[in-house]
């Protein structure tokens, strides 16, 4: 166990962002798998304290750069315009929420799946995907798996996909394995492009709009700019930014839209 006192982290606000899908809450805290690790988070016994089921060297190797806690984030919020009543609500509802690290592989095949769903739908069919098709992380612990690789995707087909609730998108799915696996769709090499083309290059993907590859941009390649649309967001601009959303927040549109996501889906009214 690793006890720490961590200021501006919030567990429950991340795991109810709808930035990933396999961090929820427990009885106790919260548990997450990511990275082929488990990990469960506690409250301590004071403000900012947490307890992690991890040794102090696994938080650091790993765990510090996932949840992304060498990143100031008061900046961003300090960017909201005094005028901006809305963004000024959400950044106090939302403060603590941070945009993880994750892995561009799981967070593509996620938002392809995200398509259409809610967010307790999505979790289902991710966890069905990685129980189908993922590799269990500890023999004692059949339940808990890693995401499945391209590789495990491609052999297991379209028809099985679908069996895991994916349904329409189990072809979306199985064409990124084909392509990731193939070596046609090269994720490491795309964290070297412009958020642009990163975009491009991932919209060639059978089911990826415009919509997903923000969503795999700023999660999954941490491009804070990006600023996925998706039905709650639509709406948020259309009532508090008819005229766009301010160029001043351009630069970490991404973080900015989290707390107004957060904050409209669990903290208004």
């Amino acid at each position: 166990m690793y006890n720490a006192l961590l200021s501006d982290f919030s567990p429950a606000a991340i795991a109810a962002s709808g930035q990933c899908f396999r961090m929820r809450e427990t009885a106790a805290g919260w548990s997450l798998i990511a990275g082929g690790r488990y990990l469960e988070i506690r409250p301590g016994d004071a403000t900012d304290a947490f307890v992690f089921s991890c040794t102090r060297a696994e938080f650091d190797a790993f765990w510090r750069a996932y949840f992304d806690l060498d990143t100031d984030y008061a900046p961003f919020r300090a960017r909201c315009l005094k005028r901006d009543a809305y963004l000024q609500a959400a950044c106090r509802y939302g403060a603590g929420l941070r945009i993880l690290r994750q892995d561009p592989w799981e967070t593509l095949v996620s938002f392809i799946i995200s398509q259409r769903k809610s967010i307790p739908a999505i979790r289902r069919a991710v966890e069905e995907l990685c129980r189908a098709c993922g590799a269990p992380l500890d023999p004692g612990q059949a339940e808990r798996r890693a995401f499945p690789t391209p590789a495990a995707l491609v052999c297991a087909g379209p028809d099985r996909l679908a069996e895991c609730g994916l349904g329409y998108r189990a072809g979306y799915v199985y064409d990124a394995a084909c392509r990731v696996h193939s070596g046609e769709l090269d994720l490491k090499a795309l964290a070297d492009r412009p958020t642009d083309q990163l975009r491009e290059a991932l919209m060639e993907v059978r089911g990826v709009g415009i919509k997903v590859a923000q969503c795999v941009a700023l999660f999954g390649y941490h491009r804070l700019e990006a600023l996925p649309v998706d039905v709650w967001v639509d709406r948020i601009l259309k009532q508090h930014y008819p005229g766009g959303f301010p160029r001043r927040y351009a630069p970490c549109a991404g973080v900015l839209q989290q707390y107004l996501f957060y904050y409209a889906r669990c903290g208004e009214g």
